[in-house]
């Protein structure tokens, strides 16, 4: 076939993803993406049940397979029993996204409390140890997975009161990228995907979707949108982002870029 007419598209088709956090804002949106290329998706949640089942519900009309599964991702006791629950409904997840967060209030290293630091490590740092320990071993006799760990443009900026969030995201950082380097053998790529500050349904709920400020510091002029950051997690999923592994991916409009 002439490669002119080749099309191109992410088919997720036969795989099985867990989004953790999948019931918040950026997590139902990729749910539905990944359940759009045609992952069978488990839809974690801490609190939400109810909107993780609604999700579930909306998944499962559309003609797909679907889950929600409760747990504490920064527990091991609790991953390793979501493990189970999802392997028994599902099967092991070939795909994980990890996008669960702690949220808290941004100040000062002098007046953040010390409480605030421990719960972004075991948010961020625990909860990608975890997940790797419950499912990578799956993957690894698979010869196949993917992690796919939700970051933040913020991890590049360090500006005044993201101390404990970028604490949390940098070392989350050198986790995965050693993850990636111990495991990669095994056809198991490992990336992490930053947002800038997206526009979610809670933006278009409010009517607050264009910040003009915060839009003269973006190359694009613009916020990124929900659906912009799960796309490109869907495009690490697939096979068509099989040669990339340890990247660290801003979904910002470049408002922070990396440099060599």
């Amino acid at each position: 076939m002439n490669t002119a007419d080749t099309r191109l598209s992410i088919d997720l088709s036969g795989k099985v993803a867990l989004v953790t956090g999948g019931s918040g804002q950026l997590g139902r949106v990729m749910v539905r993406t990944l359940a759009r290329c045609g992952a069978a998706v488990a839809v974690h949640y801490k609190r939400n049940q109810a909107k993780a089942e609604s999700l579930v519900a909306e998944i499962m009309a559309a003609g797909g397979r679907a889950m929600a599964v409760q747990a504490d991702v920064t527990d091991q006791a609790s991953v390793l029993a979501m493990r189970d629950a999802v392997g028994k409904a599902l099967g092991a997840p070939h795909i994980i996204v990890n996008n669960a967060v702690e949220q808290y209030k941004w100040t000062t290293v002098l007046d953040q409390g010390v409480a605030d630091f421990e719960s972004q490590f075991r948010a961020c740092v625990m909860q990608n140890v975890l997940m790797a320990k419950a499912f990578v071993p799956a993957m690894i006799e698979r010869k196949w997975g993917r992690i796919v760990a939700i970051s933040t443009d913020c991890a590049m900026e360090c500006l005044p009161s993201q101390s404990a969030y970028t604490a949390g995201k940098r070392g989350m950082d050198a986790v995965l990228k050693v993850l990636a380097r111990e495991i990669g053998e095994h056809g198991i790529t490992v990336n992490e995907v930053a947002p800038g500050w997206t526009i979610s349904d809670r933006d278009r709920d409010k009517g607050t979707e264009v910040q003009p400020e915060y839009a003269k510091m973006i190359p694009l002029r613009r916020r990124g949108t929900d659906a912009e950051i799960a796309n490109v997690v869907a495009f690490l999923a697939s096979d068509l982002a099989s040669f990339v592994t340890g990247a660290f991916v801003p979904v910002c409009g470049g408002k922070a870029m990396s440099a060599l």
